[in-house]
């Protein structure tokens, strides 16, 4: 079940003129939500990319994983969670291989706050997809180790960025929980371990020390 409707949804989020492949029968039976993806012409796209289609399954679960120069790491993104337009969104972004070749450029290792930022193409939430959407809270997200969310420059900026907590993050519950690592976190803990580079942000939180890049992405079930 949960590979049949990886392909689905990796056809959902290519582009908004395709059409959803399902037959009618099956398509009164697909749980959907719609979700609202807004342009941001005065933020346009830092690499070409359609929007996604404006409904998301919220059925199962799928998996991505991003080859880092320090390896392999594997989320499971949820769609039957509380963000499934965020999960859409991701699995859109990856289809279109919008992250591939990118780097990370925020790295954080402080008693408030553990994760390793990515998805911001230019630099410290600068170059996104050339859209926005809005946030999927309820004020009972938890960011615990191994979590994987959406980050944003304040409420329903949502658009490429997303961080996966190392440690823990004890912070408000504004930022979209779309799943969490199943495969790699001795690869996060690698790149911690290499050390970042102090920044007006402090001395904890900067770029990392040794460059983290993005060889490609894919969903992987």
């Amino acid at each position: 079940m949960r590979k049949h409707w990886g392909g689905v949804l990796a056809v959902l989020g290519l582009a908004g003129a395709l059409i959803f492949p399902v037959q009618p029968a099956m398509a009164a039976t697909v749980p959907l939500t719609r979700c609202t993806f807004t342009p941001t012409p005065d933020n346009p796209a830092a690499r070409p990319v359609l929007r996604p289609l404006p409904i998301a399954p919220t059925i199962g679960t799928v998996d991505v994983t991003y080859w880092f120069n320090y390896g392999p790491v594997t989320v499971r993104l949820n769609r039957a969670g509380a963000a499934p337009c965020a999960v859409h969104n991701m699995i859109s972004l990856v289809a279109q291989r919008f992250y591939d070749h990118s780097q990370c450029w925020r790295l954080t290792n402080s008693t408030r706050l553990g994760v390793l930022q990515c998805g911001d193409i230019y630099e410290v939430e600068k170059g996104g997809p050339g859209y926005k959407f809005p946030d999927e809270t309820d004020g009972t997200e938890t960011y615990g180790r191994g979590t994987i969310a959406m980050g944003n420059q304040g409420p329903g900026t949502n658009g490429s960025e997303w961080f996966i907590v190392h440690s823990f993050a004890h912070i408000p519950t504004d930022y979209s929980v779309m799943g969490t690592v199943i495969r790699g976190m001795d690869v996060l803990d690698r790149i911690v371990a290499a050390g970042i580079i102090p920044s007006d942000r402090g001395p904890l939180d900067g770029s990392p020390a040794q460059p983290v890049k993005i060889l490609r992405a894919a969903v992987t079930n």
